[in-house]
């Protein structure tokens, strides 16, 4: 499968270029970016080419990656998946329903394969202790804590990023979190309370179609100390806690690179893909609404 990547921001250069040219079934063609210059030190690393144009590169590809934030990436998709092109997408799928709606309505009409990259779902450890849970029964109650330090002092490269600035960690880690709960305690109904915590801190409690409920905990600016994802569930089977992964972001890539492929081969949907990442965006764009009415006036 011939495979382009759109984006060329830390995250093309640190995950998705690696995993795409370190993939045995994968073609790596191109890259495309807004920017010709990063688009061509990053094509050139990698000994690919360097597309001006969208629409250049989609001609030469089956299927793109795109590391590109959210708004770009709905529109984009749209355009590729119209184009015939399967999509290997990042989280958050879109940032409003309507434009993650879109994807999903473009990737259904056209047939194409879509998996979007919830990166807990992708990794061994992780994706196991997921399936062995959502298997189990009596599930009474969920805790995700994920707590990031990306605006810490530490100079994370994902700092500057200007969507994280604007939606904070409920657009950025809220999908992980939810990723994780969803396919163990089942749909949520609704979310029954949204609160702020300091800085971009965020608190949700969540209803699910099994009669359990959760609580998730979801900050960017959290002490570098106390960083780190804590996923917790109580019920009839015990309790357990979601495993460390050992793996590498790249590795994650290259696995979602292989859903991509039997996707597209099977014509089966993969668990990741837009329409579970279009409900997961309704999710948090509800949550969203919540906590724009609990804001304190002049905040």
């Amino acid at each position: 499968m011939r495979i382009g990547l759109l984006g060329t921001g830390p995250w093309a250069r640190m995950a998705y270029a690696p995993a795409l040219g370190g993939h045995g079934a994968l073609d790596f063609t191109g890259v495309w970016g807004r920017r010709r210059a990063a688009a061509k030190e990053l094509a050139d690393s990698h000994g690919v080419r360097a597309y001006d144009e969208v629409d250049a590169l989609l001609d030469d590809v089956d299927a793109v990656a795109v590391a590109l934030p959210p708004a770009v990436q709905a529109d984009l998709a749209v355009r590729a998946a119209r184009a015939g092109r399967h999509l290997l997408l990042d989280k958050p799928l879109a940032t409003t329903v309507a434009e993650g709606r879109a994807v999903v309505e473009a990737v259904e009409e056209t047939g194409v394969a879509s998996v979007v990259f919830f990166t807990a779902r992708f990794q061994p450890e992780t994706d196991a202790w997921i399936a062995e849970q959502a298997a189990a029964e009596g599930w009474f109650t969920g805790r995700a804590e994920w707590l990031g330090a990306v605006f810490g002092p530490d100079g994370s490269p994902f700092a500057a990023s200007p969507w994280r600035q604007e939606k904070g960690a409920l657009w950025d880690v809220g999908p992980h979190a939810l990723s994780v709960l969803l396919p163990v305690l089942g749909d949520a109904l609704r979310v029954s309370a949204a609160a702020h915590g300091p800085g971009d801190t965020v608190h949700l409690v969540l209803e699910h179609v099994s009669g359990a409920s959760s609580t998730l905990a979801l900050s960017l600016t959290a002490p570098s100390a106390a960083a780190g994802a804590t996923v917790e569930l109580r019920g009839a089977a015990g309790v357990t806690l979601l495993p460390k992964s050992t793996g590498s972001a790249v590795l994650a890539l290259t696995r979602a690179g292989d859903a991509l492929l039997e996707s597209s081969r099977t014509g089966r949907a993969h668990a990741c893909d837009a329409r579970f990442a279009l409900r997961v965006t309704e999710i948090l764009a509800s949550a969203e609404g919540l906590l724009d009415g609990a804001r304190p006036s002049g905040a």
